[in-house]
């Protein structure tokens, strides 16, 4: 019986010797060495803003004015691309899942007669100012809490006032640029 045990015994052990030479033998054989980028890309919109950092207090957007003197229009459309999946731009266009923005800047807020805003972004109340477009634009989420919009906002002040200066030239006479 004990003759039995030892053989047992022997079998585990022999094949512990085993994993364990084959795990050092792996890494003499095998050297592998770390990819120069990664292998899975993220598609994200050109423009897009990578996410804040989690430990970093939020700052709120910069002020708009000075940005808009110097933004384009031509790059704001092509940061505003991330936007037309949800948004048209074209004069007397419909809504998609959000309402259509020719004609936004300068306009009220609930704009677009027929869409169904959230109750949200109707409570705000007001006008869409360059200012109140700033804020909106940065944090959808904390400018009007239970809001439809689910985009996450640019947290680029260039990228903002570029979309801005776009949105601006969305209309039949634009608004006069901020002071």
């Amino acid at each position: 019986m004990s003759m039995e045990w030892n053989k047992v015994f022997g079998a585990v052990l022999l094949a512990g010797l085993i994993a364990m030479l084959a795990g050092f033998a792996s890494k003499v054989l095998v050297h592998s060495k770390p990819l120069e980028k990664s292998v899975y890309v993220v598609a994200t919109p050109e423009g897009a803003s990578a996410p804040a950092d989690k430990g970093a207090a939020p700052t709120g957007p910069a002020p708009i004015a000075p940005l808009l003197a110097a933004a384009s229009p031509d790059a704001g459309q092509k940061v505003a691309k991330a936007c037309a999946a949800c948004h048209g731009f074209d004069k007397g266009g419909a809504a998609k899942v959000g309402p259509n923005l020719y004609g936004v800047v300068g306009g009220p807020k609930g704009h677009m007669q027929g869409f169904g805003y959230s109750d949200a972004l109707v409570k705000t109340g007001g006008t869409w100012t360059y200012d109140e477009l700033n804020k909106f634009l940065y944090d959808p989420k904390a400018y009007a809490p239970g809001t439809k919009m689910t985009f996450a906002g640019l947290k680029k002040d260039d990228d903002r006032a570029a979309v801005i200066a776009y949105l601006r030239s969305l209309a039949d006479s634009p608004q006069p640029l901020p002071q």
